[in-house]
């Protein structure tokens, strides 16, 4: 074994030795926080599936983002739950809506110290619990996109810096691209859910958002998860329609597609370290299976690694809480 020069090893001896060399580094500054606020007043209701994440009314909203705040955190992903839903998704857009509502309250507070983007999706809004209105029992693709642009317009008129359209509509970049442009809105960054798969990731997320459909599926419209080439379809249209960011969700079971998509743009890749994949880690936390510190830096790790330049992820909170972004 003397002629052994070379011995990677070396280079694994001690902490600060592995720290040196490490090729992947989370950037902070890359992290998105979600949040669901709802209607109502003096409501934080704890997700029963999602441990530490809440459903809150607007004045609690507030009082939880300046908590955060002091602890680090200055960008955003909002979640509108209304009240009413019904078949034109009419609670999804204008002024009363609780996503602009969320939007303006938070940018009159914050300005341009606090990055608020927010989801642009109906299926919060709409009694069948689907991303796309209903037209023949189906989910209809071009009927859909004005209600997204309107709904997009009132988040943009409220302040939202980042739209994030999560419908999986044909065309719905370029829809809400135009929109925007008409009315004046060039600035406002749309984060397109360019590679949303039809995924079991979800289930945590659509108790929050009380989100389900009613009859049937989304995979009508979501991406099917055996597909690796449509997403590069998917991805090639958001550039050309308007996108800014690019995302793949969820991340951890696709960080090919990640992987794929930093080859493929020059536009920054975002991935959701979604509802599901934070569930698993706080469940095998609570049954002290794994270390949760170990396991969280170890999936945003390799999101990271596997090529993505922002994450949203619930996990945000925690990991500043405990200082284990270093």
């Amino acid at each position: 074994m003397g002629d052994m020069l070379y011995r990677p090893r070396r280079l694994r001896r001690t902490k600060l030795i592995r720290d040196m060399v490490a090729q992947t580094r989370i950037n902070p500054d890359g992290l998105i926080q979600p949040y669901f606020v709802c209607e109502g007043k003096g409501i934080k209701q704890e997700i029963e599936s999602m441990p530490g994440i809440y459903r809150e009314s607007l004045d609690s909203l507030l009082k939880t983002i300046s908590a955060d705040y002091k602890l680090g955190i200055r960008r955003i992903m909002l979640f509108g739950i209304p009240d009413h839903k019904d078949s034109d998704a009419s609670a999804s857009s204008g002024d009363d809506s609780i996503g602009p509502l969320a939007v303006k309250a938070l940018k009159d507070k914050y300005g341009d110290d606090l990055f608020v983007s927010a989801d642009v999706c109906l299926c919060a809004y709409t009694d069948s619990g689907h991303c796309g209105l209903i037209k023949n029992d189906t989910v209809d693709n071009d009927s859909t996109l004005p209600a997204l642009a309107d709904m997009a317009l009132s988040l943009a008129d409220a302040g939202c810096d980042c739209l994030g359209p999560s419908d999986m509509m044909d065309g719905r970049v370029e829809a809400i691209r135009e929109a925007l442009e008409e009315n004046g809105y060039s600035d406002t960054i749309i984060m397109a859910y360019s590679a949303k798969y039809s995924s079991s990731y979800y289930g945590p997320f659509r108790d929050a958002c009380n989100s389900a459909p009613g009859k049937g599926d989304r995979k009508s419209y979501q991406m099917d998860w055996r597909n690796r080439r449509e997403a590069s379809v998917e991805l090639m249209l958001d550039g050309e329609e308007g996108a800014d960011i690019v995302m793949v969700k969820p991340a951890l079971a696709y960080l090919d597609i990640i992987s794929d998509f930093l080859k493929e743009t020059e536009l920054p890749v975002a991935a959701y370290n979604v509802s599901g994949e934070y569930t698993m880690v706080k469940l095998m936390a609570k049954e002290n299976i794994v270390d949760e510190q170990a396991m969280v830096l170890e999936n945003l790790t390799a999101i990271t690694r596997a090529g993505a330049d922002i994450i949203l992820t619930y996990h945000l909170r925690d990991a500043l809480k405990g200082g284990w972004l270093g």
